[in-house]
């Protein structure tokens, strides 16, 4: 019970940086999408380019934040002090390495590069996206190196630092520069460079980040940064999680990377725009799936010879699937008011939501299936399971996106990661079985789909009925929740008293 309050209290704090951080980068929804109208087709370019920049981050990462999770914690006799500090110096060095030989690359070919992705015209784009990603990948292992360490305060506030410079920076770009630019010291402002800005800010943001993690950078005295036998190691161990990386990662953003080609020309850019834009509602589920894989993934490994690690992997896992599917309904039931986050004219991609939010969900079961390849060093196992459901998601898209369009993409992530359950569930079975509460999770889940058809199917014409009808739903499952779940409640009502007293 112990391990599980430490997880419950990591994943507050991370969730301070990943929910909260998220919520505040809603702002950015609405500024995006009331400045970049829907037949722009602005929006569209950048749903693409960060597509493309998931994938670059995944390959310039090659899995080495799982890696040294596992290495980390595996020291043995006759290793020398600082094994900690080793680790990390290969793990960075490593992803240093290959991120500047990248951007060296991306700018001697700026030109092709910029024009097979289809931005000829704007190589800036790509430029700074090359240098952005360099340096996300090489935070990536310092904010690991914290996750490890338990310093979730100082990972929240890096993560905080960065969302609310982005946010303050788009705000005077899209709200202020446009009133300002009669000025002289405003000269650089051009309105119709409003999507390169977007990427420019992001390049600042994220160098001043980089900065935050000085002290960790600097070298200790008798302490070993880099180990090329240790390095040998980590390669070996880490390819299969590229692999499955670069699969998982397909299974995210490869709908996104697609449909300019599956639908050519400006029309494609626009379906994508709204697409991308009604996606942001759904992000809800990636906010909770995030803050809970930052502060579980160290949690596990720390644990994983633990002979309770199974019990507790299959309690955590009925806690997830039951407050995320409260999440699915929550965000349902406001759709009304959440809608008004984007422009009317991306409203057409609504529909999209819900099944959106319910890859993500499975996309979180996959991630808690997960850990019998990552315990037992069978890292390709993970590969070849999110291959075939990366297979899955790309036939969904290429058969159906030309007729129905991004419907096609939100059910591809359904099949995709319906897939990979499937496959990594009965595969763990054999390996590393887990006494998950099957019957439980089945219960809760359709008392969700059933409280969800009848949010879509009775919908009273009056604004104010159909929320309050589906606030009532929405409590009854709330109610359900907690009487199935009574002592983790009362404990976190007791905690709450107790806050409120000090």
């Amino acid at each position: 019970m112990a391990e599980l309050k430490k997880l419950l209290s990591d994943s507050v704090v991370y969730g301070l940086s990943s929910i909260v951080g998220r919520f505040l980068n809603y702002l950015l929804v609405p500024v995006y999408t009331y400045h970049l109208s829907a037949a722009s087709g602005g929006y569209g370019v950048v749903t693409n380019i960060y597509a493309h920049v998931a994938l670059l981050l995944v390959l310039l990462t090659f899995g080495m934040e799982t890696t040294y999770f596992y290495f980390v914690n595996r020291r043995e006799a006759g290793q020398p002090d600082g094994w900690s500090h080793t680790v990390f110096g290969t793990a960075l060095s490593a992803v240093g390495t290959v991120g500047l030989a990248f951007v060296v690359l991306v700018m001697a070919l700026l030109g092709p590069v910029s024009a097979w992705l289809g931005y000829a015209d704007h190589p800036d784009y790509v430029g700074v996206m090359a240098v952005v990603v360099a340096l996300d990948a090489f935070q990536s292992i310092c904010f690991a190196r914290l996750r490890q360490e338990g310093r979730a305060w100082k990972f929240a506030a890096l993560k905080l630092a960065f969302i609310v410079t982005n946010i303050a920076l788009n705000l005077f770009v899209f709200l202020l520069a446009p009133k300002l630019s009669h000025l002289a010291w405003m000269s650089w402002y051009d309105e119709a460079n409003n999507v390169g800005y977007i990427f420019y800010i992001n390049l600042i943001c994220t160098a001043l980040v980089t900065l935050g993690f000085l002290p960790e950078l600097r070298p200790r005295r008798g302490v070993r940064r880099f180990d090329r036998r240790l390095l040998g190691q980590m390669l070996a161990y880490t390819w299969p999680l590229l692999l499955l990386g670069i699969a998982g990662i397909l299974n995210q953003v490869a709908d996104k990377q697609l449909y300019p080609y599956l639908v050519p020309g400006p029309q494609g850019r626009v379906e994508l725009g709204i697409y991308g834009a009604c996606a942001k509602i759904a992000m809800i589920m990636a906010m909770i799936t995030q803050a809970f894989r930052y502060a579980y993934e160290p949690f596990v490994f720390a644990g994983g010879r633990d002979a309770k690690s199974a019990d507790t992997q299959a309690v955590v896992m009925q806690y997830f699937v039951q407050f995320t599917l409260l999440a699915f309904l929550a965000v349902v039931a406001y759709m009304d008011l959440l809608k008004y986050i984007i422009r009317s004219d991306y409203w057409g991609g609504l529909n999209a939501v819900p099944i959106v939010m319910m890859a993500e969900i499975l996309m979180g079961v996959y991630f808690n299936l997960s850990f019998w390849y990552k315990l037992s060093g069978k890292t390709w196992w993970g590969a070849v399971i999110s291959a075939v459901g990366c297979a899955g998601l790309v036939a969904v898209n290429v058969v159906f996106v030309p007729r129905v369009g991004y419907m096609a993409c939100a059910w591809g992530g359904v099949a995709g990661y319906g897939v990979c359950v499937v496959m990594s569930y009965l595969l763990g079975r054999h390996y590393a079985p887990v006494p998950y509460p099957l019957k439980t999770i089945f219960v809760h889940f359709a008392l969700a789909m059933g409280l969800f058809a009848i949010m879509q199917l009775w919908q009273p014409a009056s604004l104010g009925w159909r929320l309050a009808l589906n606030t009532l739903l929405l409590a009854f499952y709330a109610a359900t929740l907690a009487a199935s779940n009574r002592t983790l409640v009362t404990r976190a009502l007791g905690k709450m008293k107790n806050l409120l007293k000090r």
